[in-house]
């Protein structure tokens, strides 16, 4: 049985992140495994050592460079990988696409895993139009995996602290919230036999994908100027939290 986990390609979100022209970053940054794709490749490797003959494949829509983030997720668990090579960005419609022909080409699936969202565009849709892509259901932000041959029952958080319980049939696909578990991070022989471990890369065109009638692009990008003012309160405690006070509801008006 085959678990496929879907990961993405993104900047560090600590990196200094400069637009260049319109629409694109520079790209001489560090870029890493999507943080809540950590969660699904743990999550999809403690399954895997419960369940026999299971193999743990990571899936990238991606440059070249996107290898490195495969080899991350294979340090942390995955047997092998698959590239879909790409030099262009896609949105959330193509990329379901993509994935869903690049899993279809590989094997059948019994799980299909994602995090809930990626930390860079946060559009929180691959999930779901992957799961529509390959006929499947689908449940997000899941926070507890209870895995069968024939099912899966998911714990499914909400706002406010509500959990919803779903029993899905398999094969499925699962989106993976940070509450789920702690990313099972790599050691230094994990690294070390990470690099021994196929990826396979597929050319975008060899998939042959039909255009999708719609689809979502950036105009452009604006960088986010902080304009801060910085004031001194003066005087006695009780007279600043009043001051602060003041100023959260007039000024800020967050209260």
């Amino acid at each position: 049985m085959n678990i496929y986990v879907c990961v993405k390609h993104v900047p560090d979100s600590a990196a200094t992140i400069t637009v260049a022209g319109k629409t694109g970053i520079n790209e001489k940054i560090t870029f890493l495994l999507n943080p809540y794709d950590e969660h699904a490749v743990t999550e999809a490797a403690r399954i895997k050592a419960s369940s026999a003959h299971t193999a743990v494949v990571a899936v990238c829509l991606g440059k070249a460079a996107a290898e490195n983030t495969l080899r991350a997720a294979m340090a942390m668990g995955a047997d092998r990988s698959i590239l879909i090579e790409t030099d262009q960005p896609h949105d959330s419609i193509f990329t379901a696409r993509a994935l869903a022909a690049a899993i279809r080409s590989d094997g059948q699936p019994w799980l299909v895993l994602t995090g809930k969202e990626s930390i860079d565009s946060e559009g929180m849709q691959t999930q779901f139009r992957l799961a529509r892509n390959l006929g499947l259901p689908v449940a997000t932000n899941v926070v507890k995996v209870d895995a069968s041959a024939e099912s899966v029952t998911v714990e499914c958080e909400r706002e406010a602290g509500t959990v919803d319980v779903f029993c899905m049939a398999v094969p499925c696909v699962i989106g993976v919230g940070k509450g789920l578990n702690t990313p099972n991070y790599p050691t230094f022989p994990d690294i070390v036999k990470s690099r021994k471990k196929p990826v396979r890369r597929i050319g975008l065109a060899e998939l042959a994908i039909e255009r999708p009638p719609a689809g979502m692009y950036i105009q452009e990008l604006v960088p986010d100027v902080e304009r801060r003012s910085p004031r001194a309160l003066m005087g006695s405690a009780a007279e600043i939290a009043a001051q602060i006070v003041d100023i959260l509801k007039n000024e800020a008006k967050v209260i």
